[in-house]
């Protein structure tokens, strides 16, 4: 499985793209403004989306992708989540005052979106792959995962701060070969990142 990093940044600038992570040709890590450098094409061909928690740097394009491609879709995008994760999104989102609410239209029968549910522990099959949902600690709920291929795993934290589930969660992962883990802060605002539950370097 090819993983390829569309963004990993707090905020934007340049070449500065906020969190998005895409897997194989079908699939998303979270909806950052990274995802606004796939074509049309590509966006079109995305049937899920897994969400590590409801920040705004990691879901900030997924509304604009639903509207710019859910026309050019035959099945809704599944935008799968943490059930508080998906609450915030319908509740202050997909809510008609800041968008449209996707999973009423064309029609409630036939929408561009579905929301999915999710839990720890939960396995799904990616292209030659596993996406598992692990545990991760931050101001809000949220996951991270692990992904399994043929030659090895990677374990991808999304925002997080230190939390003894998701350090056992990395240490029994097998064959670990890469771990992908946010540093929000520089070590001279490491009160601030404790505060706003981010790692930064040196801790």
């Amino acid at each position: 499985m090819k993983l390829t990093v569309l963004g990993c940044d707090g905020g934007i600038g340049g070449a500065r793209h906020t969190t998005c992570l895409k897997l194989g040709a079908h699939a998303l890590i979270d909806a950052g403004t990274g995802l606004g450098s796939l074509s049309l094409a590509e966006m079109a061909a995305i049937d899920r989306v897994f969400l590590t928690h409801a920040h705004l740097d990691h879901v900030a394009l997924l509304p604009l992708m639903v509207d710019s491609v859910g026309a050019a879709r035959t099945r809704p995008l599944e935008v799968w989540g943490l059930e508080p994760t998906l609450a915030s999104l319908r509740q202050h989102i997909f809510n008609w005052h800041i968008w449209p609410d996707f999973t009423q239209l064309p029609s409630p029968d036939a929408p561009r979106l579905t929301w999915r549910p999710l839990a720890v522990g939960e396995r799904f099959a990616v292209d030659d792959g596993v996406l598992e949902v692990l545990p991760a600690h931050h101001t809000v709920p949220a996951a991270a995962y692990r992904l399994e291929g043929p030659t090895g795993s990677l374990v991808f934290s999304g925002d997080t701060a230190s939390g003894e589930a998701f350090w056992q969660a990395v240490s029994a992962s097998p064959n670990l070969r890469h771990l992908l883990i946010e540093c929000a802060f520089p070590d001279e605002e490491a009160l601030l990142a404790q505060e706003a539950q981010h790692y930064c370097p040196g801790r």
